[in-house]
Order: structure tokens, then C-alpha cells, then sequence
């Protein structure tokens, strides 16, 4: 088994080597191994967590989550419900930032329509000063 120093993590990862750290202190990645220096060692598993990890946190989980589909994830019994339900609430979270987003950006398209079309003032300004901001 190939160990990887917390540098060679770092680089292999795109996750600074400050993060990984944290990461140690919190438990959510621990290396495999520290060598007699102090220096922590991670093995080829480490990298899979801390992909897990990376994709997660894409989705929006915060770490307390990611620590809790981990453990589901090494303890798998009969957790497929409670990790389904923590998903489906991501996604709700997800869909309702999406609809947000849609939101402004069709009034954002709707306001540079009308600012090109304005002959003086500027439709964007004084608009975001009439919303309740």
C-alpha cells in the first residue's frame, strides 16, 4: 500500500493542506499513519473519503452532515432511509435556490432590457431601491 505525504494529499486533492488538517482535528479524515517525525501519512482509502468529502460539500452538505453519511457509509446497516431523507433535503434546499436564482435572473434580463431601452435615470438603480432589498 502507497502512503502519500500531507503535501502530496494537498496537491493530489486541490484541498490545502490547512483544510486537511482540519479535517485530522475534527475527524472527519484521518490518515492512515504518522511517522516518527509527526508527519501524517495518508493511504489510498484517505483519497476515497476525501473525494466523498469534496462531492458533499459540492452538494452543499456541511461537514456535521458529511461526518454522519460517513458514518452510515463505514456502518452501513439500515441507514438507506435516514441517508435518502438527508439527500431529498438537500435537494428541496437545492430546488428552492434554484427557483431564487431563476427568479432574479429573469428580473436582472428584464431590468438591462430596460436600461437599454431608457432614455435617461437607470431603470436597474432605481428599481433596487423600490424592493425591500
Amino acid at each position: 500500500m502507497t502512503e502519500s505525504t500531507i503535501g502530496a494529499m494537498s496537491k493530489s486533492t486541490g484541498i490545502s493542506i490547512d483544510t486537511l488538517r482540519y479535517y485530522d482535528r475534527i475527524g472527519l479524515v484521518s490518515p492512515a499513519n504518522r511517522g516518527a517525525n509527526g508527519r501524517r501519512y495518508y493511504a489510498e482509502d484517505d483519497f476515497e473519503r476525501l473525494r466523498f468529502v469534496r462531492r458533499a460539500q459540492a452538494s452543499g452538505f456541511s461537514l456535521e452532515d458529511i461526518a454522519e453519511l460517513m458514518q452510515f457509509r463505514q456502518n452501513p446497516g439500515d441507514n438507506r432511509g435516514q441517508v435518502r431523507a438527508m439527500a431529498a433535503a438537500r435537494l428541496d434546499e437545492i430546488e428552492a435556490r434554484l427557483a431564487d436564482l431563476t427568479q432574479l435572473r429573469n428580473e436582472l434580463r428584464l431590468l438591462l432590457s430596460l436600461c437599454a431601452q431608457a432614455q435617461d435615470g437607470c431603470p436597474i438603480i432605481e428599481h433596487w431601491g423600490r424592493v425591500g432589498g
